[in-house]
């Protein structure tokens, strides 16, 4: 005898695909889920093929490799160690020779905030006596130019770093390394935002003659090492994403200092204190270089699908994966989600610029957007703060054990942006970053968020799959799996 069909008096839907039937669904009042699907890497079959090699057969060895990488961005633990002229501590950079963010570019090709600061650093460093004949200069081709990222460093937006810029100098003791970057220059007429005043080139000799030594002489004095990522952290649950907003970390910086700062004999340390304290950015290219340390130990690694680059110059977006020096390019993209200052907009904006996308690799930035407030102002509401962060762990391969979010139950901030997955899922990193004029000199003119363009990512990915399809003999289980 058959049973009598009863059908069920509350129906919930599960809805995959064209959100068109979910919609259908919830103007009945009824409950629906709808899950996000879309095709592998937009089907892209070549794309698809070194998926299939990189998560198939050569998944476990890629795993391994990740999982040192992801160890040593959780566990490294930078210290501050000094603040030196950039000429001693950077290598080849003597004589008429400048560094700046992101891949290496041609002076033809800099977008204009990079090329004022160019100017701006050229008459700072006494090469020229103004800005005009900077121009000059940089136009006869005697002064060299070079990423930071390829001499140890990292720099932020459209600053540029010359042999007696004064630099944080971070050292990871676990794996031998350093790393630098400058010191902030904070905000308002300054040249890292693209302006090449009067005011501006004061300001970075004010930072050389007056802040660096006030700095160098309170590092050497200070009781304990200054942890950089135990700052972060704390400063984090403070609000910080230790990017767009520093606040928590360079008080609790200058917390640490303070002692050290007040015994200071320098004839100026009334103004270096002023300059300090009026500077509520100034810890961010410390964290840069603290991240720039990480991720150098991560590169070692060979063989991960782990980008432990991300930089952009303005011009272009380039990324770097564990184990490979090799960069990998698209056009820098322009910043979206953005509050504009009065008067500006869209069309003001220059394309994306700076080192301190760093910050997302180390799970600061867009990693931890989702416990910052003034994230959550900038992008329209905490659910897009927390979206940014919640799309990121999409695509790491883990959490940070130390960089947790109160706000969102004590979990950490993504960590290990996966190539594999960028390209899999077709998301890519977010960065939280400031915009500057593209043409009249006057700074920065907003803040939003930058996406990372895709066509570097799956580059990078390409170049793993071929390095290790035509690199060393595949292990037994690779073979069997295969």
């Amino acid at each position: 005898m058959t049973a009598e069909l009863v059908l069920p008096d509350e129906v919930g839907v599960v809805n995959v695909g064209l959100t068109l039937f979910a919609d259908a669904v919830r103007a009945q009042g009824r409950p629906v889920v709808q899950v996000e699907w879309r095709v592998p890497a937009d089907g892209d079959p070549v794309a698809l093929r070194a998926l299939r090699r990189l998560s198939g057969p050569l998944n476990e060895r890629v795993d391994e490799a990740n999982a040192e990488v992801f160890r040593r961005l959780d566990t490294g633990a930078p210290l501050l160690s000094a603040v030196r002229p950039a000429g001693e501590v950077v290598p080849g950079l003597t004589g008429r020779s400048l560094r700046h963010s992101g891949p290496a570019l041609d002076l033809a090709d800099a977008c204009d905030p990079l090329r004022r600061s160019m100017r701006a650093a050229v008459v700072a460093e006494g090469w020229a006596d103004d800005v005009d004949a900077a121009d000059a200069l940089l136009a006869s081709g005697e002064v060299t130019l070079g990423p930071a990222n390829d001499s140890g460093g990292v720099v932020p937006m459209a600053a540029v770093v010359g042999p007696t810029t004064p630099v944080w100098v971070v050292a990871l003791p676990d794996a031998g390394l350093t790393a630098w970057a400058p010191l902030g220059q904070g905000s308002g007429n300054v040249a890292w935002f693209g302006r090449d005043t009067r005011e501006a080139i004061e300001r970075l000799v004010l930072l050389r003659e007056v802040v660096a030594p006030v700095l160098s002489e309170a590092l050497a004095a200070v009781d304990e090492p200054v942890d950089v990522v135990s700052l972060a952290a704390q400063a984090v649950a403070m609000g910080d994403d230790v990017h767009v907003r520093t606040q928590a970390a360079t008080n609790l910086l200058l917390k640490q200092l303070l002692p050290a700062l007040v015994g200071s004999a320098h004839p100026r340390r009334v103004l270096a204190a002023r300059l300090l304290s009026t500077n509520h950015l100034l810890f961010l290219t410390l964290a840069m270089a603290a991240a720039r340390t990480l991720t150098a130990w991560a590169a070692q690694v060979e063989g991960s699908s782990i980008v432990t680059t991300m930089a952009r110059n303005g011009t272009t977006f380039g990324v770097r994966l564990a184990g490979s020096a090799e960069w990998f390019l698209s056009p820098a993209p322009m910043v979206g989600r953005a509050l504009y200052h009065p008067g500006r907009g869209p069309d003001d904006g220059a394309p994306d610029i700076g080192d301190s996308a760093a910050l997302e690799l180390i799970g600061l930035g867009g990693a931890a957007a989702a416990g910052s407030p003034a994230v959550a102002q900038l992008v329209g509401g905490a659910s897009a703060a927390a979206e940014l962060t919640r799309e990121l762990e999409r695509v790491c391969v883990g959490r940070s054990s130390r960089i947790t979010l109160p706000m969102a139950d004590g979990r950490g901030t993504p960590l290990g942006v996966d190539a594999r997955r960028v390209v899999e899922h077709g998301i890519t990193p977010k960065v939280t970053t400031g915009i500057l004029h593209n043409a009249d000199g006057s700074g920065q003119i907003g803040a939003g968020v930058a996406e990372a363009p895709l066509g570097c990512f799956r580059a990078a990915l390409l170049d793993l799959d071929t390095r290790l399809t035509h690199g060393p003999e595949p292990t037994d289980a690779e073979r069997s799996a295969s």
